[in-house]
């Protein structure tokens, strides 16, 4: 009796079992990261728990709820262009990454923008009152990692535009997915914080 064996379905399995220790190091990641974040959280409620002075004394500008709205609608159009490319339809999940990084590119700019509101308002990074320098901290940080999602959000279009395998263009997009959604709820995370803390 012979088995038959598809010849494509061997890579096809292979790929997955190569690219699973991929996928934990992004947990990996995503657990650290979030790890960092709430020792910063931590230490600000610490540093401001020890005098009244210590508080934040500022509203926040109006620019984060529209940097708040900007990335939670750039989680949506993640979230399509998974889903496009799940069901074969790669121009609307090509559609959808680029719209996921110009909304990604408006967050930054945003933040920045943030900055030069703070600045308005005499809130420095350097300056006696350290919860001030925390709002810097928070949001750089943050930035940061908004930079790297977006260095994933080009690799996986690179990827749908040079036609690659079909198992590794959803692993990019699951990949990139699961982390571009992590940066939204940490950011609506720090958005609350900052506002019950203001």
């Amino acid at each position: 009796m012979i088995i038959m064996v598809s010849t494509t379905q061997v890579p096809m399995e292979q790929d997955k079992l190569n690219l699973r220790p991929k996928k934990f190091l992004m947990w990996l990641f995503v657990i650290t990261t979030f790890m960092l974040f709430a020792a910063l959280t931590s230490g600000f409620i610490v540093y401001t728990a020890g005098s009244p002075a210590r508080g934040i004394k500022m509203v926040l500008p109006d620019i984060f709820l529209y940097s708040t709205s900007v990335i939670l609608l750039s989680s949506v159009t993640m979230y399509l262009a998974y889903r496009a490319g799940k069901t074969l339809r790669f121009g609307k999940q090509t559609l959808f990454l680029v719209l996921t990084i110009l909304l990604g590119v408006l967050f930054c700019i945003l933040q920045i923008r943030s900055w030069q509101t703070f600045i308005n308002q005499g809130v420095y990074f350097i300056n006696p009152n350290a919860s001030q320098s925390f709002l810097y901290v928070f949001t750089g940080a943050h930035l940061l990692h908004i930079f790297a999602g977006l260095l994933m959000l080009i690799h996986a279009l690179r990827g749908r535009l040079r036609n690659i395998p079909q198992v590794k263009n959803l692993f990019n997009l699951e990949l990139t997915s699961i982390f571009w959604h992590f940066l939204g709820l940490l950011w609506l995370y720090l958005y609350v914080f900052l506002l019950l803390n203001q």
